[in-house]
């Protein structure tokens, strides 16, 4: 097997979209943080650890699972971060070369900094539910949050894809 030529390191400052979206996210995580924080003493010590793809609580637990979700972002954060920091390493489509590996590792870098940054928040809203639940706050989040974090977390992905589509 061949061995591919090494990819160009450039350095590309951050867009503004991509500052609003790292802004997102931080806020979520934080966010989420601190609400937990906030509530832990008036947690029962059942909370509900797991939801069916109708929105229902299916599975409870001890509210230490809880903190199972900021731990989760926090992983997929730097996970994401660093493929974010390295677009050099993602896999291109063969037209890729010098002249366009600008064009590419920003539509790239794109796609990971929305996807880090959503995850970030899907996790600061299940936390925030499971607490709001937990506290007789709500019933259960509804048979319409799967869908719209599955759509929520495909967009990027198509929207990335048909940017890359596009450079010449």
């Amino acid at each position: 097997m061949a061995e591919r030529p090494a990819r160009p390191r450039i350095k590309i400052p951050k867009s503004r979209s991509e500052r609003v979206w790292d802004l997102i996210g931080a806020v979520s995580y934080f966010g989420s943080v601190l609400f937990l924080a906030v509530v832990w003493e008036r947690l029962p010590a059942s909370v509900p650890a797991h939801f069916n793809a109708a929105g229902e609580v299916d599975r409870w637990g001890s509210k230490g699972e809880l903190l199972l979700l900021p731990m989760m972002g926090a992983f997929i954060f730097f996970l994401l971060h660093i493929l974010e920091k390295f677009p050099e390493i993602h896999n291109y489509p063969r037209r890729f070369n010098e002249k366009n590996a600008a064009s590419f590792y920003l539509a790239s870098r794109k796609m990971m900094n929305q996807i880090k940054n959503i995850c970030l928040a899907i996790f600061a809203f299940l936390l925030f539910e499971s607490a709001s639940i937990a506290l007789g706050w709500r019933d259960g989040i509804g048979i319409w949050l799967l869908p719209i974090m599955t759509a929520a977390l495909l967009c990027p992905i198509v929207i990335g894809i048909v940017r890359q589509k596009r450079i010449k």
